[in-house]
């Protein structure tokens, strides 16, 4: 029988090993259970790398001592913050009173950079490692430890069952992470799988962001030899140290929220490439295409932070060089969230003579036109290395020779989101190394990125003929009124009015308005994703935002734009500083903000970066690397339920995609596809998922319906099947969704539906697969289908041990009776998903049906274990709490805490509010308010929260606090 411990498992450490990791049994290794670290690997590695600690050992102790109190202190939600401590103690508050006279010297934990340093490193990887006691203690498939310290944690799957994939895999180190936390504080990445796809990711990373490893040579996945590959490559002793020290960074959100950041495979490459490069000396340019939204700001991050720590480059300065001044604010705060030291902004061109000719060390950021009145030499140092973002702007003017002739000597690296066709020369010149074959050093291309689920695939939808812009009609109108001008007149003339006599009709504006409105509320709102307009000026911005005030009204809508050489005042309502504009954007960003819709002109269609941005309305003619740079605003991955961006086009561009996107990589002409391509593939989906079902009478409604569409789904290979083909059309209807050509078949939709839902597991396993549905989806199965309807007339749920036997005595179709009790005890988990006894439940009845399954237990077993567990679900429905009390307590909760929060106070009040929430819903009782005792414990409880866990030593917030839950709870 194959199971995960005799084929990936085995796999894994076979890897491993060969990549230089030294294999001990868990129980070879000298530790308790409770133990996180692996302290004599710990104490005798301090020893061989610190000479002042060999001199006096019980040095080690001491610092043993710090590292265990960090790992003890940690708590779920202080995680990252404590993962990044953890870091800061090896790399830089690493200094103890040991040297001489009790002063104050580094020391090491690990060796680092140099073959020879990495080499006094221990590592070891092992196997089934029990955490935090031998009963009931969790067990971890794969540690790897380096000196001691378990720094990667793999959790694996079996292959055989289709549904569970590394999703699960990874769902389950989710769950350690909040129950075991201190198996997490010395943690680099962990990494999941099932023997088909590899997956890694850092510490409290949401899952959805998990990314895959690939090398240059070896792109593929699906077998348990492309696993192989991307354990080989990635989990080298040299690669991990390497990660560790320069590949993760930590950053703070806008909600003042840490989280931890990890290189994907494509950064770790390209920034490795120009490290080596500047080691090397030669040659000094280089070229790098990494397709829109795949990460280059990060990719610069990375490579900034490493060339500042090389000793042998000596203190280099390292320039970040942007196309525009929205870009460079988008790096800067990626770098600023990232905490990276030494960091300047050059803002003006004094401000760039003065730092290159002050000769600094630092990282700074600045904007390519700023080297435009650059007329001599700056500096001359070769230790300067510059990485040019959106490369191809250079081409402007002569910005790429002026960037020369300041620093003659420097590095120069060009970064581009879009190919760099053969006939921009300049872009060559200036970035592209002969020694480099294909033009690029590094190419991570639109086919790799949708490969990765680093970016998503963009569909354009056509508009309606009388929307489109009609040029024809417009071309004779203006040749009968220019009849008599000369050639060169008319000529001037076209120019200037044609277009603008086109964007500026107010009838069309009104119906495209109209068209958006309409599309917007049907297709995107219900999703929860927002949208952009752009239109062909400022003006048009004005116009467009009066017609869609009149449809969905003023909250619904702003305009961003550049207000510059406005004498008139005519955009002064829009005219905003860096601060206020950012407001803007990160209500824009907010899912529960009524800003719907930004109206751009030019703003925002380069570097800007909102991933709840799903559709781009575009009413504006570009093309090339403008038109790439701006669809690929709608590109980000976001949710489950984001499947595309989807560009709505008034003008007609990509009536021809060729000409539209007109670059040599021939690849870009299938970056986006006609939505209409989707639509085709509607029926075969659709038959395809009947095909399940042949001979079941969809009419039939009920529970006689579903047990008859269940008995053609007898196993869960059958089941995973029809699942994966429901999820292909449940994608391919919501990307359609409402649309009229779906109408005739949208009976048989919403009967799969309610079949898929049946069937689904309830404990949440097999993820990939068992996904939720849309909003759109749900609403439709709504309109007159209850997905698993409650059914409470069955005596069998209050039954005895010996009235199950008899009642299951008197049964005419087992089968028929199992499936009846398993549809009712599915819909009742379902009901109270949020609640814990019920999530129980649901894990209760999936190993079940896992018995079952696999012939471990008879059907008569089966259905009386089955007839308990909804007994059980009977007895923890009498204990639920109204839904609609508990929400208006977190509401007023949530109120209360609101407004305590401010950037001296970041308390993030959701966790706060669902502490409270957590730990009131479990020692409370029914009629608590009435016993002295009741109120005691509900204090006690508050206070452990409030004041001691998150130290808000208010007595009015306390005191409110307390009000509302008596009232709500």
């Amino acid at each position: 029988m194959f199971n995960e411990d005799n084929t990936i498992e085995q796999m894994t450490l076979t890897t491993l090993k060969s990549n230089g990791w030294k294999y001990m049994t868990a129980e070879e290794l000298q530790r308790e259970y409770s133990d996180v670290m692996v302290e004599p690997i710990v104490k005798q590695a301090l020893i061989r790398l610190n000479p002042e600690i060999a001199e006096e050992p019980s040095r080690a102790d001491e610092v043993i001592y710090k590292l265990r109190t960090l790992i003890l202190t940690v708590q779920p939600h202080n995680l990252v913050t404590q993962n990044e401590l953890f870091k800061k103690l090896i790399f830089e508050e690493n200094s103890y009173p040991f040297g001489k006279d009790g002063r104050m010297i580094p020391i090491r934990f690990f060796g680092t950079m140099t073959k020879e340093d990495l080499e006094l490193n221990e590592y070891v990887v092992t196997n089934q490692w029990v955490y935090p006691q031998k009963e009931n203690g969790k067990r971890l498939d794969i540690v790897l430890l380096i000196n001691g310290f378990p720094m990667v944690i793999g959790e694996l799957k079996t292959p055989v069952r289709n549904s569970i994939t590394w999703l699960d895999a990874a769902g389950d180190i989710a769950a350690y992470e909040k129950s075991i936390p201190g198996m997490f504080v010395t943690n680099i990445f962990n990494f999941a799988t099932e023997g088909k796809c590899y997956r890694y990711g850092s510490v409290c990373m949401p899952i959805g962001m998990w990314g895959p490893w690939h090398t240059p040579d070896h792109k593929s996945e699906g077998s348990l030899a492309d696993v192989k590959n991307s354990v080989e490559d990635m989990i080298t002793p040299e690669k991990v140290m390497d990660i560790f020290q320069f590949f993760t960074v930590f950053a703070t959100d806008k909600k003042y929220r840490k989280y931890k950041v990890i290189c994907r495979y494509q950064q770790f490459e390209g920034a490795n490439l120009i490290v080596e490069r500047v080691k090397r000396g030669y040659p000094k340019q280089g070229l790098i295409w990494h397709f829109q939204g795949s990460g280059k700001s990060l990719l610069m991050v990375f490579a900034a932070q490493k060339l500042r720590m090389i000793p042998e480059l000596n203190n280099p300065t390292v320039v970040i060089v942007d196309d525009r001044i929205d870009l460079e604010t988008q790096i800067t705060a990626t770098f600023n969230a990232s905490d990276i030291a030494n960091l300047v902004s050059l803002g003006s061109k004094d401000d760039l003579e003065s730092f290159f000719l002050g000769d600094q060390r630092k990282i700074a950021i600045t904007t390519i036109f700023r080297f435009g009145d650059i007329v001599k030499e700056l500096n001359p140092r070769d230790n300067i290395i510059l990485m040019v973002d959106e490369a191809h702007r250079t081409q402007e003017g002569d910005l790429g020779s002026k960037m020369r002739l300041a620093l003659p000597n420097a590095f120069f690296f060009g970064l581009t989101g879009t190919p760099i066709n053969r006939i921009d020369k300049n872009t060559f010149n200036t970035f592209g190394a002969v020694e480099d074959k294909s033009g690029y050093m590094s190419k991570y291309s639109f086919s790799d990125s949708i490969r990765d689920n680093a970016t998503l695939p963009l569909n354009f939808e056509p508009v309606p003929v009388d929307l489109h812009v009609d040029r024809e009609k417009l071309d004779a109108e203006f040749e009968a009124l220019t009849a008599s001008l000369s050639k060169e007149d008319k000529a001037e003339l076209s120019r200037r009015v044609n277009m603008k006599a086109i964007m500026y009709d107010r009838k069309r504006i009104r119906k495209v308005c109209e068209h958006i409105s309409k599309h917007y509320q049907g297709k995107i709102e219900p999703n929860g994703y927002k949208g952009q307009v752009v239109c062909y000026d400022r003006q048009c911005c004005l116009m467009y935002k009066e017609e869609l005030d009149k449809l969905l009204g003023p909250n619904a809508t702003t305009i961003v734009m550049d207000t510059n050489n406005d004498k008139e005042d005519k955009y002064k309502a829009y005219r905003r500083d860096r601060d206020a504009e950012g407001k803007i954007l990160d209500r824009f960003r907010e899912p529960n903000d009524p800003l719907k819709l930004v109206i751009v002109t030019s703003k925002l269609l380069t570097g800007f970066d909102a991933p709840i941005l799903q559709a781009m309305y575009l009413d504006k003619p570009m093309k090339d690397h403008n038109l790439l740079q701006a669809i690929c605003r709608t590109n980000r991955t976001y949710d489950e339920g984001k499947t595309h961006g989807l560009i709505v086009d008034y003008i007609g561009i990509f009536d021809n995609v060729a000409t539209a996107l007109d670059f040599d990589e021939s690849s870009m002409k299938k970056v986006i596809s006609n939505i209409e391509e989707v639509k085709k593939q509607i029926p075969a989906l659709m038959r395809k998922c009947l095909s399940y079902f042949m001979g079941v009478d969809r009419t039939i409604d009920g529970w006689e319906g579903l047990i008859a569409a269940q008995e053609c789904l007898p196993t869960n290979k059958i089941k995973d099947e029809f699942g994966a083909d429901y999820k292909v059309l449940n994608r391919a209807w919501d990307a359609l969704s409402p649309d009229p050509f779906l109408n005739t078949m949208k009976y048989d939709f919403q009967w799969l539906t309610r079949v898929f839902e049946s069937v689904k597991p309830t404990d949440g396993r097999g993820g990939l697969i068992w996904a939720s549905l849309g909003a759109k989806t749900l609403e439709l199965v709504h309109e007159n289908l209850h997905v698993g309807e409650v059914h409470d007339d069955m005596e069998i749920l209050t039954m005895d041990a010996d009235l199950i036997d008899e009642f299951i005595e008197k049964q005419k179709d087992l089968r028929k009776t199992t499936i009846k009790v398993e549809i009712d005890l599915v819909a009742k988990i379902r009901k109270h998903s949020n609640d814990v006894k019920f999530v129980k439940l649901g894990e209760k009845l999936e190993n079940l049906r896992e018995k079952y399954e696999q012939g471990l237990i008879t059907s008569i077993e089966f259905l009386k274990l089955l007839l308990e567990l909804a007994r059980e679900a009977a007895e923890a429905e009498k204990e639920v709490v109204p839904e609609e009390e508990v929400d208006k307590g977190k509401a007023a909760l949530t109120e209360l805490f609101d407004g305590l929060r401010n950037s001296k106070t970041p308390i993030i009040v959701e966790r706060i509010v669902s502490d409270i929430d957590d730990i009131v819903k479990i020692i409370r009782f029914d009629g608590w308010q009435g016993t002295t005792a009741g109120k005691q414990e509900v204090k006690k409880a508050l206070r452990s929260v409030v004041w001691v866990k998150y130290k808000i030593k208010d007595k009015e917030v306390f005191d409110k606090a307390y009000r509302y839950i008596e009232q709500y709870y």
